[in-house]
């Protein structure tokens, strides 16, 4: 007989089930009952912890999003910082990318939201771990601190996701090099 799950162990459990039961069956046909014969639990032990499909959804994405934040890359120059952390969501978060958009379009819908509802920096750490980033930059004198603001932090990474989501495939890195070169780094120098 399996040992039973509690706690923080057993949280995880369900909102990995309920982000799996997103990624395979879309919005449109998640369920709270798929979501406990995934996570082999009963309904009592999920409906304690969110009321609706709803709170459930939004509770496994800022866990999923949480857990796949990557740390600051530190290579000594801002320019190879941004690249190798674009190279590496657009090595490794295509279809994450895709499903928050696709597959949650419905709720985004229903719930009167958008993806940058669900992304919230300081609730899933991507803003501290940016912070770093850039911190280290202006350390080394590299860009200039009043024209760093939060939007142009925020857009190289925000037209990786556009190229991702236009595509839906991996981003060439050659137009990787070219946000970074030709629309980032002047923006910041």
């Amino acid at each position: 007989m399996p040992e039973r799950r509690r706690g923080a162990a057993l949280e995880k459990a369900l909102l990995d089930a309920a982000w799996e039961e997103l990624t395979d069956n879309g919005y449109a046909r998640f369920t709270m009952d798929a979501v406990v014969q995934r996570a082999g639990t009963s309904p009592p032990v999920l409906y304690r912890r969110w009321s609706d499909r709803d709170q459930l959804v939004r509770a496994a994405i800022v866990h999923t999003l949480k857990e796949y934040r990557l740390d600051s890359p530190d290579t000594g120059s801002l320019r190879e910082d941004v690249l190798t952390l674009m190279r590496e969501i657009n090595t490794t978060r295509v279809q994450f990318i895709t499903v928050m958009s696709v597959q949650l379009a419905g709720y985004y819908q229903e719930t009167g939201t958008s993806p940058a509802d669900l992304r919230d920096p300081l609730a899933t750490g991507r803003k501290e771990a940016l912070d770093v980033l850039f911190d280290r930059a202006l350390d080394r004198g590299e860009i200039n601190r009043e024209l760093l603001t939060e939007r142009i932090k925020s857009l190289p990474f925000d037209l990786l996701r556009q190229e991702i989501l236009t595509t839906f495939a991996p981003v060439p890195d050659h137009v990787l090099e070219e946000i970074v070169d030709t629309v980032f780094l002047p923006l910041v120098r």
